[in-house]
């Protein structure tokens, strides 16, 4: 890609030379780590086709190739395609999210998946990116249309997407949507009175959830006071970084993912701190904190409030969604089923972050102001 002249006028030239190589090559590294990790998270690996834990692996390996191809794909669009896309993915998996509150797949009591031959997607992940480019579209157009009610429609998208996410429920996407939301009212001059207003909500909500929701007081409670019974995973996950140390057991030598089952999901960082050790996690912290402060930089320099909003509410759900697997395996907050971008298995994840991140890169590509639209 490096021969590519700068007069070179294709669509693959254009994009080179606009697109941002530093955080596209920080995200390239995590779809490596997750390819690493995906390898080093299979527990009892035979080599027989057949075997369960094989299959898993191979498909992780495969999301994750489709993963890094539709990042690119989505990095090439212009704004308005971005905008396009956005809208058509909405509809479809806000629908979709709707759906699985009647025919969803129930696992530990919650309905968010929906069953395919083969495999399950969970259409929220896919909501998610579009919800984002959309809410900062409608806020962005109602400063650019006097009198449009974009602010409005913003929020009010946002409390049907939350009350949907709440019936399954999911309270860690909530949480999510909500920052996001918060972030980009926030980029777009929220009063400070209306902040600690909205600071106030949360945290009521987040009380309410402990009070009132079954699971998230046993969690909160399980983090407050662990025992090893109660409390295996948390534990579990804390003693593989002492297991790891400094440099780790070596690949194939930690013991933590035959004992927990969400291993490769949500406590993989778990993992990757037993087999490779603290300087490899310092590692992945690092690449996560590239890409954040990277887009943040670009987004500093960036003219349109579009771009602001959406890329702002894109990286701080990416951000935060790390963020949060990192501190739950580590037991820094209560344990949370929160994959980390690119390296937890799953497929809607890989698939749904790839989205994200390509129209993050989209977003931040350089542009004449001929290519503002």
């Amino acid at each position: 890609m490096a021969s590519v002249s700068r007069t070179d006028t294709s669509v693959l030239g254009r994009w080179w030379w606009s697109v941002d190589r530093v955080t596209l090559l920080a995200l390239s590294m995590l779809i490596g780590i997750g390819y690493v990790l995906a390898l080093a998270a299979t527990p009892g690996l035979t080599m027989r086709i057949t075997d369960p834990h094989t299959m898993a692996m191979i498909k992780q390996i495969i999301f994750l190739g489709m993963g890094g191809v539709t990042m690119l794909i989505m990095s090439m669009l212009s704004l308005r395609q971005v905008k396009l896309a956005a809208l058509g993915m909405g509809i479809i998996f806000f629908l979709l999210t709707g759906f699985t509150l009647l025919h969803g797949v129930e696992v530990d009591g919650a309905h968010r998946w929906i069953a395919l031959p083969g495999f399950t997607i969970q259409p929220s992940e896919f909501l998610r990116p579009a919800f984002i480019i959309i809410s900062g579209w409608l806020i962005a157009e109602s400063r650019r249309t006097p009198g449009f009610p974009g602010k409005r429609a913003a929020l009010g998208f946002f409390l049907l997407t939350a009350l949907l996410l709440k019936m399954q429920p999911d309270i860690g996407m909530t949480f999510l949507f909500t920052m996001v939301i918060f972030t980009q009212f926030f980029l777009d001059g929220l009063d400070m009175k209306w902040v600690f207003v909205a600071a106030l909500i949360v945290l009521g909500a987040l009380v309410a959830a402990f009070i009132f929701i079954p699971h998230v007081h046993t969690r909160v409670m399980l983090y407050w006071h662990p025992t090893k019974t109660s409390a295996y995973q948390a534990i579990t996950a804390l003693s593989a970084f002492g297991n790891g140390g400094l440099l780790g057991l070596g690949p194939g030598e930690g013991q933590v993912k035959h004992f927990l089952p969400d291993a490769r999901a949500d406590f993989v960082f778990a993992v990757a701190g037993e087999e490779f050790g603290l300087l490899f996690c310092a590692f992945i912290i690092l690449i996560f904190g590239v890409v954040v402060v990277r887009a943040m930089v670009r987004l500093l320099a960036e003219p349109n409030l579009f771009v602001v909003l959406a890329g702002g509410g894109l990286i701080v759900g990416f951000g935060l969604q790390a963020f949060v697997n990192m501190a739950s395996s580590l037991s820094l907050i209560p344990t949370k089923g929160m994959t980390l971008p690119f390296i937890s298995y799953g497929g809607s994840s890989v698939l749904a972050i790839s989205i994200q991140m390509g129209f993050l890169l989209a977003l931040t590509r350089k542009r004449h102001l001929a290519d503002y639209s």
